[in-house]
């Protein structure tokens, strides 16, 4: 992974993203016909307003990946409360998979709460995802069962957290 880094998106870059997003949750099943949420996985711009957007890139700077980091009490923030940050939305482009973007991305968003003095991360991921629940679990985050919520009833979230220091 030295080729890899992770920097903030760069507007150029927003469209990109969103197609990568959609590709990532389509890829994993977590996406059938478009749906309001297929729509607010493309829209980077209002990510990007209203949150902090990371990007995997390689050694040609070409995105691998994003994740979007909210702040307790933003839009974005479904799960977290305050001394918390939380990610959403961590999608990895479907033909760079098995690289260790994701785990990259998740440890740059549990450096980053650490630099904003938060004492955990959080996030929630579909209990369908089965590969995402094994990096979590395998990057030391733990269940916060009373978090679980679901946002349609399909769809039943996991909420996870992860102990940081600053």
């Amino acid at each position: 992974m030295s080729d890899v880094s992770v920097r903030p998106v760069r507007p150029d870059e927003l469209a990109r993203v969103g197609e990568i997003t959609v590709a990532a949750y389509r890829a994993s099943g977590l996406l059938h016909g478009d749906s309001d949420y297929e729509h607010q996985l493309r829209d980077t711009a209002r990510r990007a307003e209203l949150a902090e957007l990371l990007a995997a890139v390689d050694g040609d700077d070409v995105v691998l990946g994003s994740v979007t980091v909210a702040r307790y009490g933003s839009w974005f923030a479904q799960v977290a409360v305050p001394g918390e940050l939380e990610f959403r939305m961590l999608a990895i482009d479907p033909q760079h998979r098995g690289r260790g973007v994701g785990e990259l991305l998740t440890q740059a968003v549990c450096d980053r709460a650490g630099d904003l003095g938060c004492h955990r991360v959080v996030m929630c991921v579909d209990r369908s995802n089965a590969p995402a629940l094994r990096l979590y679990e395998r990057m030391g985050f733990r269940r916060l069962p009373e978090r679980d919520w679901a946002p349609v009833p399909a769809v039943q979230l996991l909420a996870l957290g992860r102990e940081v220091t600053g």
